[in-house]
């Protein structure tokens, strides 16, 4: 049984996520570093992320899988497909963290002069194809 990294994570939950829908697909797939990363999170860069391990001879079914799950359309509470403002795109990442703006420029000299994690970010919807960043309005 030869492991290979199929994907890794900085946190628990995104992991555990595609674990499951792995798991639902009757694909074995393991977690490594797991424990270490979600005890200090801030040490998630040095051991490598969360990384997702499956046998080598799933690797092209768990790929078709993630490539569905990524390139589905996000859609909203009256189900309405989200599209991007600027270019009408529908492939869009979802929980991108900004720091544009005048709050994100101050979080981060505020970081530089403390030494620690920028305090401001904001979670918003960025387009992978024109690079748009935007929030949802209900």
């Amino acid at each position: 049984m030869n492991l290979i990294t199929l994907k890794t994570f900085d946190n628990f939950i995104d992991a555990h996520l595609l674990k499951s829908k792995l798991k639902s697909e009757n694909i074995d797939s393991f977690l490594y570093d797991e424990n270490i990363v979600t005890l200090d999170p801030v040490m998630s860069n040095t051991f490598g992320g969360i990384k997702l391990k499956i046998n080598e001879f799933d690797f092209e079914k768990a790929n078709e899988i993630i490539s569905f799950i990524e390139n589905k359309p996000f859609i909203d509470d009256n189900k309405k497909v989200l599209i991007c403002p600027n270019c009408n795109s529908q492939k869009l990442y979802a929980g991108f963290k900004s720091m544009k703006g005048i709050k994100g420029v101050l979080s981060i000299i505020v970081s530089f002069v403390l030494l620690v994690f920028p305090i401001y970010q904001k979670s918003v919807f960025k387009c992978k194809d024109c690079d748009t960043e935007f929030t949802y309005k209900r």
